[in-house]
């Protein structure tokens, strides 16, 4: 089985990372990063990079299409490449999986119109306007879509859809093996428990903060083509 996690310039990485932690670890799963061009994909923090080792036109068909959100992932809501590639690795996919506002991706793409999906707290009236139905879930199924919430979600969501291709045993194996017995220090349990001062000042910063980042340039930039030219 294979898993294509798609990765674009400005990703939250726990979005991609969290679901690949745990599905890379199912038996038999052949995994592969992505993106429009081979490379370091920096991450929204521009202090991190994920190497995509295929590009688009290498893959031409998947089990496991994964799309991760991020800042960077807004201006790719209208990036016909990026939705055009979403919709032919759909048409051969077993299961789709959207997180944070990377479900916005596959709504922007048109694949989760007229379905129920869930995603980023703060972003489900976008999710509405694609034609998508908001449900405030932590992981949703649709048919083969399976939708997490905001960033940490993709942990949760993995394990929920390694427990449909591999059984509840394997899923909860993989959670033993990760220690994922989530214990967070404060008492809040959704979204719409926190106080509405974090909760404005979360949204201003999904709304400009997040991509004013991305004109940042990233910090280990030109220091491996440096590297390379001096081996």
């Amino acid at each position: 089985m294979r898993l294509s996690i798609l990765i674009f310039d400005g990703l939250t990485t726990l979005d991609a990372i969290g679901g690949y932690e745990i599905l890379a670890r199912l038996p038999g799963m052949e995994t592969e990063f992505v993106a429009a061009k081979r490379g370091i994909i920096a991450a929204d923090t521009r202090s991190l990079g994920l190497v995509a080792f295929r590009d688009f036109s290498e893959v031409t068909a998947t089990d496991i299409l994964y799309v991760p959100g991020g800042p960077g992932a807004f201006a790719l809501e209208t990036d016909e490449l990026f939705r055009d590639t979403i919709r032919r690795l759909d048409k051969t996919s077993t299961w789709t999986v959207g997180i944070c506002n990377g479900v916005g991706l596959l709504a922007a793409a048109g694949v989760l119109k007229g379905l129920k999906a869930t995603t980023n707290w703060l972003y489900q009236d976008r999710l509405r306007a694609y034609g998508s139905e908001f449900v405030a879930e932590r992981y949703h199924r649709d048919g083969k879509y399976v939708t997490g919430a905001g960033v940490s979600a993709s942990i949760d969501t993995g394990l929920f859809l390694a427990s449909l291709i591999a059984g509840e045993q394997v899923a909860k194996t993989v959670q033993f093996g990760i220690e994922y017995y989530p214990a967070p220090p404060f008492p809040e349990a959704r979204p719409q428990d926190v106080a509405v001062e974090i909760q404005e000042r979360i949204r201003r910063f999904e709304s400009e903060g997040g991509r004013k980042l991305l004109v940042h340039e990233p910090v280990f930039k030109g220091m491996f083509e440096l590297a390379r030219a001096t081996v």
